[in-house]
């Protein structure tokens, strides 16, 4: 299958080309139904539009009009390109950079974050029909690491787009949230739709060549209102499954050979030299199974009242096997305390770049972690209700009620950890970021179990994270004929959020007796088991039915020298293995407080806006005033004799400290939209923004180190309860050309004034100290490294172009440029110098086509394993073919990832990679149905 797909997919670039200098059809005209809606803020005016070409017409449209910066995807811009979630229209759209990976694990093939302007993804609020949605993280390290407010896409299903309106300045009837701007996500409402019956589905395949998979992808739309148009019921459903692989090479992190070490006295030029901890040959498997749907029921009894209440439900089942078979070079050099390098070694840019190490007997040089997480999922749901009601001719009000929950959850890992590379040696030599790295565990057999002792197993490590919100919310709108006061808005809002973290962790392997009971450890005996019982060390014990190994062709486009034929046992194999020799512990000791926290907020806001016009010009002037109470629980690690402690936990015990405080808020926004001509429009705005800190950030574990000696200074790190919110002053200018139909030249600038951000720092705060010598404890100043406020800044501007320049033609590209720092000079987190998209579609009335490349130029993540984490250039291509078989039926062919682009990412500079991955190519073949 793969031969016979790869070679159509690639075809739609050079057809664009080959058909720019033949196109001669004539254009399709659009059928229209204009019904005025609205939709949290964006009233929208909803015209069933009929190809690629009308589509751009209707986007252009509502952003010509609007009073604010926006920028609008229509679904049909969804549907013409091969954009699996939200997130992957998004990409194409000026100030918008999306990434694939949650925090710091590494990216997939699937968009999965979205953020603006050179900042990072909790910054960017995204909403659905003008409501918070809630969702999950499937990944376990995005449950219990960086744990930010940002949505993930990857439950965002295209199918589910109406309208995407992106609002770049805010105004006061927004919810406050996005410091830097708003995705809202409008669905399709049941009144809107021109039939009183309409069926839609698409029936296909994808194949991924990777994992060299074919799998089915459903989706069905069933839409009925009666012939008045005064009420009806609108159902989606989806079922996409998919295969997912990753090839790569992970370096897992860096730190410095210690001066005055043994290493650094023997050479003296590798003192303070930086150098890997971990360099892995490293697959990731997952199968993704993405299921739910939409039901909305509407009811407009009158012209002067509508009803209507939406639910959502999307679930992502993420079952997923990481495998990564390294070198262990902390092990044996031990920060300068261990083996010394060979003659030869290398030094470039403060870093031990190459080196190798002679065997020595009885050393290990190598460690294989194998982790299958067989039922890790993510979900999102929601129920809205809506009533707007036209009081008065001049007046009407608008209330939602609603709610939102998403969760993660891992409930089992079962995990094996083999000691290998024993007496072997060991060796590496850094390439950089564009090549994985060549390394070597000298004469050991990566191929086979044979002989490798294990190093340790557990499983059943449950983690769970939920995520919830409730509101209310009253709007009223007042149309005035006062001159230049032409409305006013003004309402109020309550929300109450919640997100709480719950883990526990399997108890480790014991001795098993014959009775399946579990015995403690002898470690004076062979594989440390008593006589008479079984032991988990014993090679007679490991898993049994085989092995297997990597792909032939793993990591076969990473470059680099390094073993790829690593052996494994099947998920199935370890998940036998630990049922076997571990217990999940049911009395809570095992409770694992190092990865639980709480968080609850209730947020108030009241806002007035007017909206103004004049001859040539419109715009508004508000102000919201938000009030936030915040209620924070840390976990934090003490002395058994703390009061109050927590003893019972098999990790320790520990206090959970509780921090409340609340904040104020006052936002102004002003907005002003001057015709410079019948083509031209100016755009002026300024505004106050504010989010509130990311969860990790607020509510991670504090470790404490108490004070070495009486009266001293303690240590510690963690979550910073005491953080404010991010507040930014924001301004934005722009100027847009709609030079010819279907058609914008526009450019705009923008700064945002990040007057409270947040970065790392150090803070002091007191804690009682308390000690079996110092039983009544004592008040001890602690100097913590966590979370801070501090500030920042981002500038740039942004430039866009689209026209049809033939008739069947048409052209799209923006560029961006942002510059992004902290106070302090260091990079913003998520901030991309230089990012743009070009694009290029072709129509007519049978046959469609479309190509679009996204890039970003590198940026920094933030920190992982305790170092600087970036990411480096990347650029996607995509594509996608159609043709109309008639008025019920159509097919297309998208291809995504057509370039199969490499994930490189670095430590301090590009001497340091940290990570390359490729997930290669993905192929998408749709029946489209519309009834």
């Amino acid at each position: 299958m793969k031969a016979q797909l790869t070679p159509i997919a690639a075809a739609a670039a050079m057809f664009l080309l080959h058909t720019a200098a033949v196109a001669q059809t004539a254009p399709q005209p659009a059928a229209t139904t204009p019904a005025a809606t609205a939709a949290g803020d964006d009233k929208v005016e909803r015209v069933e539009v009929i190809g690629i070409r009308a589509s751009m017409q209707r986007s252009l449209q509502v952003k010509r009009d609007a009073d604010t910066h926006v920028d609008v995807i229509t679904a049909e811009d969804v549907g013409k390109m091969p954009d699996k979630n939200v997130a992957d229209s998004l990409q194409r759209v000026a100030g918008v950079t999306i990434s694939s990976a949650g925090a710091n694990e590494g990216g997939f093939d699937e968009n999965d974050r979205v953020s603006m302007r050179g900042t990072n993804p909790s910054l960017t609020q995204t909403m659905i029909n003008g409501h918070a949605v809630s969702s999950g993280d499937w990944f376990v390290l995005n449950q219990t690491g960086t744990v930010g407010r940002s949505v993930s896409y990857s439950l965002l299903p295209s199918e589910l787009v109406g309208q995407v309106v992106i609002h770049k300045s805010a105004q006061a009837s927004d919810i406050e949230g996005g410091v830097v701007g708003t995705v809202n996500i409008v669905t399709r409402k049941p009144l809107e739709f021109r039939n009183p019956l309409t069926l839609e589905g698409n029936v296909g395949v994808v194949y991924a060549d990777l994992p060299q998979k074919t799998d089915a992808q459903l989706s069905a739309l069933l839409n009925w209102k009666n012939e008045s148009s005064t009420f009806g019921i609108l159902a989606q459903a989806f079922s996409e499954k998919r295969h997912l692989r990753r090839d790569g090479q992970e370096l897992l992190g860096y730190e410095q050979i210690a001066p005055g070490s043994a290493v650094a006295n023997l050479h003296p030029d590798l003192a303070g030299v930086w150098y890997p901890t971990m360099v892995g040959a490293a697959l990731f498997e997952q199968q993704r199974t993405r299921t739910g749907g939409l039901i909305d029921v509407q009811l407009k009894p009158s012209k002067d009242l509508t009803l209507d209440l939406t639910g959502f439900a999307s679930t992502m089942d993420a079952p997923n096997y990481n495998r990564n078979y390294l070198l262990w070079n902390t092990h044996f050099l031990n920060k300068g305390a261990g083996q010394s390098p060979d003659a030869g070694y290398v030094v470039r840019n403060g870093t031990l770049v190459s080196a190798s190490f002679a065997p020595v007997a009885g050393t290990q040089y190598g460690v294989y972690d194998q982790i299958s997480r067989p039922d890790s999922k993510a979900d999102s749901s929601f129920v809205n209700f809506d009533a707007k009601v036209r009081a008065t001719e001049n007046l009407t009000f608008l209330t939602k009620i609603g709610t939102t929950r998403g969760t993660g959850e891992t409930p089992t890992q079962d995990v094996a950890e083999w000691n290998t590379g024993i007496g072997s040696g060991g060796s590496w030599g850094l390439n950089g970021t564009d090549h994985a790295a060549d390394w070597s565990l000298g004469n050991a057999n990566n191929a086979s179990p044979s002989g490798v002792p294990l190093g340790w197993i557990f499983g059943d490590q449950f983690v769970k994270v939920r995520d919830k919100e409730d509101w209310f919310q009253f709007d009223g709108d007042l149309s005035l004929d006062a001159g230049a006061l032409t409305g006013v808005k003004f309402g109020l809002r309550n929300a109450q959020h919640s997100r709480e973290s719950h883990g526990v962790v399997g108890q480790g392997p014991g001795c098993k007796d014959s009775a399946g009971n579990t015995v403690a450890f002898d470690w004076s005996q062979q594989y440390f088991c008593p006589a008479g019982t079984q032991s988990p060390f014993d090679p007679a014990n490991f898993p049994t039915g085989g092995y297997s190994n990597n792909p032939s062709n793993f990591g076969g486009g990473l470059g680099g020298n390094f073993p790829r034929n690593a052996w494994f046992y099947s998920p199935e194999q370890l998940a036998a293995f630990n049922d076997k020799f571990t217990n999940r512990a049911t009395d809570g000791s095992r409770e694992d407080w190092n990865s639980e926290y709480g968080l609850k907020e209730r947020s108030s806001a009241v806002y007035v806006q007017g909206d103004l016009s004049g001859e040539g010009w419109s715009g508004n002037v508000g102000m919201r005033l938000v009030q936030t109470r915040e209620r924070v629980v840390n976990n934090t690690a003490v002395s058994a004799t703390t009061p109050g402690a927590i003893t019972t936990s098999a990790f320790g015990p520990f206090l959970p400290v509780v921090t409340e405080h609340t904040y104020s808020d006052a936002l102004p926004s002003a907005n002003l939209r001057v015709s410079l001509s019948k083509d031209m429009v100016a755009r002026f705005a300024a505004s106050r923004t504010m989010t509130r800190p990311d969860y990790s950030a607020l509510a991670g574990v504090v470790a404490l180190s108490p004070p070495a000696v009486a009266g001293g200074e303690g240590t510690g790190s963690g979550g910073n309860p005491d953080l404010k919110p991010v507040r930014s002053n924001n301004f934005d200018a722009a100027v847009e050309w709609y030079f010819a139909p279907r058609s914008l030249l526009s450019v705009a600038a923008f700064h945002m004034d990040l007057a409270s951000y947040i970065g790392y720092g150090q803070v002091s705060k007191e804690f009682m100290t308390y000690s079996a010598q110092n039983p009544n404890g004592s008040l001890d100043t602690y100097v913590l490294t966590v979370p801070v406020n501090t500030k920042g800044r981002a500038s740039g501007f942004e430039l866009a172009y689209e026209q049809p320049v033939t008739s069947n033609i048409s052209l799209t590209a923006n560029y961006t440029y942002v510059d992004a720092k902290e106070k302090g000079g260091k990079p913003l987190v998520g901030a991309s110098k230089n990012s743009y998209s070009l694009g290029s579609s072709y129509e007519n009335d049978y046959f469609s086509a479309r190509v679009n490349y996204s890039f970003r130029s590198k940026f920094y993540s933030g920190l992982d394993r305790s170092t600087a984490f970036s990411q480096d250039d990347v650029g996607n291509l995509s594509a996608t073919l159609g043709y109309k078989i008639n008025d019920t039926f159509s097919i297309s062919l998208d291809g995504r990832n057509l370039n199969n682009p490499k994930l490189k990412y670095y430590a301090l500079n590009e001497d340091q990679p940290r990570s390359i991955y490729e997930n290669g190519r993905q192929y998408y073949l749709t029946l489209r149905v519309k009834m």
